[in-house]
């Protein structure tokens, strides 16, 4: 889900997630990644959950029809960078297998419950991305 926008995006790194990292009783971190057509760089705030060391987002785009362009570019180019309060790293984003996919969605699910409601809206599977830091 995408939160804010460049003014959420701003706030976060100005303020090393001090502003931003806590949102709707949830938390938030900043994704970047190279554009899939421009090469440019796009930073989206995305909400996220640890797990097993390793950061998951749901590509949700509330149940719309297409996924979200940040998961397109990082099926393009799985290379990222991943800002977690003031903790900035690279990270490889994979998409959950279909056997972790479920304990995965369970612990979204949890802290925003929403997306089981989003994926109800579409027929495309909604994925789950594992952000393995590098």
């Amino acid at each position: 889900m995408v939160l804010f926008g460049q003014e959420h995006v701003d706030r976060y790194e100005a303020t090393d997630g001090e502003e931003g990292h806590d949102w709707r009783g949830s938390t938030t971190l900043i994704l970047t990644t190279k554009g899939r057509k421009t090469g440019k760089t796009h930073k989206t705030p995305l909400i996220y959950q640890e797990h097993h060391g390793d950061y998951l987002v749901v590509a949700s785009k509330g149940g719309a029809p297409k996924p979200p362009a940040w998961y397109l570019n990082l099926e393009a180019n799985p290379e990222v960078g991943v800002q977690v309060r003031g903790d900035r790293f690279k990270a490889k984003a994979r998409r959950a297998t279909p056997d972790e996919k479920p304990e995965m969605w369970k612990k979204m699910t949890a802290t925003w419950p929403a997306y089981d409601d989003y994926q109800k809206r579409t027929e495309r599977e909604i994925p789950v991305v594992v952000l393995q830091r590098r």
